[in-house]
C-alpha cells in the first residue's frame, strides 16, 4: 500500500445521479457512493432530508426534485453534523432546520474544523465552495423523537435518535405508513462506512438493533443504492454490522497482544479489503476509522476533533 492519494482528493470525476420515486411523494437521490439525499411530500409542503456540501450542489438536487413537485420546502432535516450533509442548507429556504440537540452542539464544538477537514478529504463534493455562507445552525432541535404530520392521508414522518453510532447525534427518518426508512450514515448499502467520529460498540449493537426493529421495507442509507424490499434492507443493516464487528474484533485482538495502531490497521484492512475494498471510499475511510476505534478501546470516550493537520498525520502513518 504505497503512493495512495490522500483520502478522496484524486476522485474528481462527477458521479451519475439516480433519482428514484420510492413511494408516492417519497424521493431518494443517489450517486454511486456520494452522499444520498431525500425528500418527502406533505399535503402542501416538502420535507428535505440532508443538505449536501454547498448551496450550488443543493440547488442541482432541488432542480431535479422540482421536476416532480413545486411545493415549498418547509422542513430540512439534518441526520448529523458532518459538513457534506449540512453546508448546502441555505439553498432550501426551509422554514425549519431540524436536527438532534447533539448535532447542534457538535456544530458549535467542531463544525469549523470538520468543514475544513472534509473539504480537504473530498474536494469534489464542495461544488463552488465560495457559495457556502457559513456553518449551518439548526433552528429546532430534539432529544429523542420528533413527528412531522404530513397532512391529508399522507401519514407522518417520525424522526428518532436511536442511539449513538456514526456520530453522537444521528437521527433516522421513518415513514411508518410506507415502511420507508432514511437511515443516514447509520447504515450503508454497498458502500464503505466512515467511523472516524463514531461510537463503534454502541453502534454495532443497541443502535443497529433499534434500526432493525423498525422493519423497513425500503431503506435509504447514507451512501449506496436504495435497498428495496425487507430482505435487502435487512442485508444492508447486517452488512453495516459486519463491517463494524470485524473492525472491533481485530483492533481488540491487536491491542490485547500489545501490538501497534499500524498493526491494527493492517489486520483490519487484510480482512475487509477482499469483501469491501471495491466499494466507494473504502481506502479513504479506513485509516480514520481504525484510529477512532483504537482511541475508543483505549478509553477515549468522545472522538478527538479531526483537523486538516491530524488528517494528514493519520493518513501518512497508516496508508503508507
Amino acid at each position: 500500500m504505497t503512493g495512495k492519494p490522500f483520502a478522496s482528493s484524486a476522485d474528481l470525476a462527477d458521479k451519475p445521479k439516480t433519482l428514484e420515486v420510492i413511494a408516492d411523494g417519497v424521493y431518494a437521490l443517489s450517486a454511486e457512493g456520494d452522499p444520498n439525499v431525500g425528500a418527502v411530500e406533505g399535503e402542501d409542503f416538502v420535507v428535505c432530508l440532508e443538505a449536501l456540501a454547498t448551496p450550488v450542489a443543493a440547488r442541482e438536487w432541488l432542480d431535479l426534485l422540482r421536476e416532480h413537485t413545486d411545493k415549498p420546502v418547509r422542513y430540512l432535516v439534518l441526520s448529523h453534523y458532518h459538513a457534506v450533509r449540512t453546508l448546502g442548507a441555505s439553498a432550501f429556504g426551509a422554514d425549519v432546520i431540524l436536527a438532534h440537540i447533539n448535532t447542534r452542539n457538535l456544530i458549535a464544538e467542531r463544525g469549523k474544523q470538520d468543514w475544513l477537514s472534509e473539504y480537504g478529504r473530498m474536494p469534489r463534493l464542495f461544488k463552488e465552495p465560495a457559495s457556502i455562507p457559513g456553518l449551518t445552525w439548526p433552528t429546532l432541535t430534539f432529544s429523542d423523537r420528533a413527528v412531522i404530520h404530513l397532512g391529508g392521508d399522507r401519514g407522518e414522518l417520525v424522526l428518532r435518535h436511536v442511539g449513538r453510532g456514526h456520530t453522537e447525534g444521528d437521527v433516522v427518518a421513518w415513514l411508518p405508513r410506507q415502511r420507508v426508512l432514511f437511515a443516514g450514515d447509520l447504515v450503508e448499502a454497498q458502500a464503505a462506512l466512515y467511523t472516524g467520529d463514531a461510537f463503534h460498540l454502541e453502534w454495532a449493537s443497541a443502535t443497529l438493533d433499534e434500526v432493525a426493529a423498525l422493519g423497513a421495507e425500503t431503506l435509504v442509507g447514507g451512501r449506496g443504492a436504495v435497498a428495496h424490499g425487507r430482505r435487502a434492507a435487512d442485508a444492508a443493516i447486517a452488512q453495516t454490522r459486519d463491517f463494524l464487528t470485524t473492525m472491533i474484533g481485530h483492533v481488540k485482538a491487536v491491542r490485547k497482544s500489545g501490538g501497534s495502531l499500524k498493526q491494527a490497521f493492517d489486520a483490519v484492512h487484510a480482512d475487509l479489503e477482499p469483501r469491501y475494498g471495491h466499494w466507494p471510499i473504502f481506502e479513504h475511510c479506513l485509516p480514520f476509522n481504525v484510529s477512532r476505534l483504537w482511541d475508543e478501546l483505549s478509553g477515549v470516550e468522545r472522538p478527538v476533533i479531526w483537523t486538516s493537520e491530524r488528517d494528514r498525520e493519520v493518513w501518512n502513518r497508516l496508508q503508507s
